[in-house]
């Protein structure tokens, strides 16, 4: 099994989308971030990719949880951390491939995980992560788009910090 970092792109978001779900993918779109002498803000963050079917959620990870795995049938995740930092992993299991990055407070960006790919997230620090996301299918409990296994069944995948 291969572990690499998600894919970088400088492409609108509407077309990481595109892209994520053609190649099976998940893909990392940097964001911008405004600067002045008052603060910092991130802006027109799901520009183009916001539908009717969809919904935004915005969860709190605490420092040492891993939430893996999981993945869907039908919808895609646009995952935007805007509090700490996160290191989402993401394993497509036809061909063993897995991907792993860092985003967050220093590293600003939206990862777009298309359906079908496992995917999970470890807080990384000491302080809690806030996930502010959007997702393409509004969650229906009836009938959850979700399928789950264990954190640890992704074999040679590490969510522990990895010191070099």
């Amino acid at each position: 099994m291969s572990v690499q970092a998600i894919p970088t792109a400088e492409i609108p978001l509407t077309e990481a989308f595109d892209l994520a779900r053609s190649e099976q993918a998940p893909v990392f779109v940097p964001s911008v971030v405004f600067a002045d002498d008052r603060g910092w803000s991130l802006m027109n963050q799901m520009t183009g990719v916001l539908n009717a079917d969809g919904q935004i959620n915005y969860s709190v990870q605490y420092p040492g949880v891993i939430k893996a795995w999981h993945r869907h049938a039908r919808q895609t995740d646009f995952w935007l951390p805007v509090q700490g930092n996160l290191k989402v992993g993401v394993h497509r299991e036809t061909d063993g491939v897995s991907w792993s990055l860092v985003i967050g407070e220093k590293r600003p960006g939206v990862a777009v995980i298309p359906p079908s790919l496992w995917h999970g997230a470890a807080t990384v620090g000491p302080t809690q992560a806030g996930l502010m996301y959007f997702v393409t299918h509004a969650y229906d409990a009836s009938h959850p788009d979700e399928e789950r296994r264990a954190y640890n069944s992704v074999a040679g995948f590490a969510w522990a910090v990895e010191h070099k």
